[in-house]
């Protein structure tokens, strides 16, 4: 299949989620983010459709794409495309340092129907980052050096991914476990407390806190821990009355009636999110499957 027609296909499938999530859709917004990654849509790479399940945040659409690998400088890229100012913030070099450190095995990009794009991620699995040696990059917020001590504290000290939000100036840490190093429900809760987020359902929370992942999000203008999110790790077959939460009719087509390209059982993704107004749910189904997502992370049926 050529680079163009995967690029309709997907195209395609953007413009039916949308339909069926009642997402507004223009042509001239997402036309021009799958052109300037057309090589993101080839079979073997990840791509992924999100949604939150909360009126809050109705009325978009997320797609995260892996980047091409001859995209050698994703935030050089996304800024001769349009879709990134430069501006001369510290974000600007922030991936590019963390490449100087980490070895990164890929990119990600993330866009909004609506809002278009958003995010550029540098993920690095095979090569761990310690939290301290990370918050010494001079591009990096000042807020991940003040929490080094809170995060050390609760068991978050390895970190996988970097993801940084280019309009909100916004940095998403991503810090990696085992099953036997994941925080407890209740250390959980006492880190929430700690940082003033919401206190969490103790079903959500249990159900949450299986997960090998957590992103913490952190700002520029201050120290404050601006959101937690925990999940379970991608699942096939996830039967939805095992999230302890109601999940609304659009909600659950969403999560297992949209457009694939993969066989078998759906892989879903459900993640809880707290920040200052409240505890959310945000809900992943993926388009496609790269090796490395079934590798790390794909749970099968039991």
């Amino acid at each position: 299949m050529s680079r163009e027609t995967e690029e309709e296909k997907f195209y395609n499938a953007v413009e039916e989620t949308s339909r069926m999530m009642g997402v507004p859709f223009d042509r001239d917004k997402v036309r021009p983010l799958l052109t300037g990654y057309r090589g993101a849509f080839a079979e073997g790479n990840g791509i992924v459709f999100s949604v939150h399940a909360d009126e809050r945040h109705a009325g978009e659409l997320n797609y995260a794409i892996t980047v091409p690998p001859e995209i050698e400088d994703p935030y050089a890229h996304a800024v001769s495309h349009g879709f990134v100012v430069e501006t001369g913030h510290p974000t600007a070099t922030l991936l590019s340092d963390v490449r100087a450190q980490a070895s990164v095995a890929e990119h990600f990009c993330d866009c909004g129907v609506v809002g278009g794009f958003r995010k550029l991620y540098a993920h690095f699995p095979h090569d761990l980052q310690e939290v301290a040696k990370l918050a010494e990059i001079p591009s990096m917020p000042r807020s991940l050096a003040d929490n080094v001590g809170l995060f050390t504290r609760y068991g978050m000290e390895k970190v996988a991914m970097i993801g940084v939000n280019y309009r909100q100036r916004h940095v998403s840490v991503y810090f990696q476990f085992t099953p036997d190093t994941r925080p407890e429900p209740d250390a959980v809760r006492a880190m929430l407390r700690e940082v003033g987020l919401p206190d969490p359902d103790e079903k959500l929370l249990d159900f949450a806190h299986r997960t090998l992942r957590a992103n913490i999000t952190l700002g520029y203008e201050s120290s404050d821990v601006l959101r937690v999110a925990l999940a379970p790790p991608p699942r096939r077959g996830l039967d939805l009355s095992e999230v302890p939460a109601r999940i609304e009719p659009h909600i659950e087509r969403f999560a297992t009636g949209i457009p694939r390209t993969y066989s078998g059982d759906r892989v879903n993704l459900f993640a809880v999110k707290w920040a200052p107004e409240g505890e959310f749910l945000e809900v992943c189904s993926y388009y496609q499957l790269s090796a490395m997502l079934q590798k790390l992370f794909v749970e099968d049926p039991e």
